[in-house]
């Protein structure tokens, strides 16, 4: 079984919290048969915390999960932070395969998708 982990920072602000689970709600919608299982978790700040999302796709049957840093830049969090909270994950769960994907920042149509906003606020309708 596939499964997806959305990892975003976490926030005191429950709504922005709130707002990551209702994106990880419709990627899960459109993930098809890419992945069978997509939840999220967060760095710090907010439950579940990384190694805690791991345990629960695992618990719900995944043997692979990708991990995916819903950030913008290469800062310590994505370099360091996200990598340290999975590889404890990684340890309860040695029979799971788990890997980190980029980071959402390196993908090649962000800077389409930022002009299409743009263009959407300076042409309304």
């Amino acid at each position: 079984m596939k499964a997806l982990l959305v990892v975003a920072h976490g926030s005191r602000r429950s709504q922005s919290n709130t707002e990551i689970q209702a994106l990880t709600q419709r990627i899960a919608e459109e993930a098809g048969e890419d992945f069978d299982l997509v939840e999220c978790a967060f760095l710090e700040l907010a439950d579940p915390l990384i190694p805690a999302g791991l345990k629960s796709l695992a618990g719900k049957g995944a043997k692979s999960i990708r991990v995916l840093p819903y950030f913008l830049a290469a800062g310590t969090h994505v370099a360091s932070d996200i990598p340290s909270e999975v590889d404890k994950g990684k340890a309860e769960l040695a029979d799971v395969d788990i890997e980190i994907l980029p980071y959402l920042g390196t993908h090649p149509e962000l800077p389409s998708i930022l002009l299409s906003l743009a263009r959407s606020v300076n042409n309304p309708g």
